[in-house]
């Protein structure tokens, strides 16, 4: 499950009981143990790739292309 932070950015959450902390180190949720599965990790990191892309579009357009010196 994907949520978004007030800035906008994607976090993970648990699909089973909603809680955002993982153990990185077991790839589990601390509340109730369930292990992150294989494709939320890959949707959680096309979710972040996308953000990324966006912010970056957005601030070329704020700043306007840019050129080789």
């Amino acid at each position: 499950m994907i949520f978004r932070n007030p800035a906008g950015a994607p976090e993970l959450a648990c699909d089973q009981c909603g809680c955002r902390w993982f153990d990185r180190m077991s790839g589990s949720c601390y509340e109730c143990g369930m292990p992150v599965s294989p494709q939320a990790q890959r949707e959680y990191r096309e979710a972040l790739a996308a953000f990324a892309a966006a912010r970056q579009a957005a601030a070329q357009e704020r700043t306007g292309p840019a050129t080789a010196p």
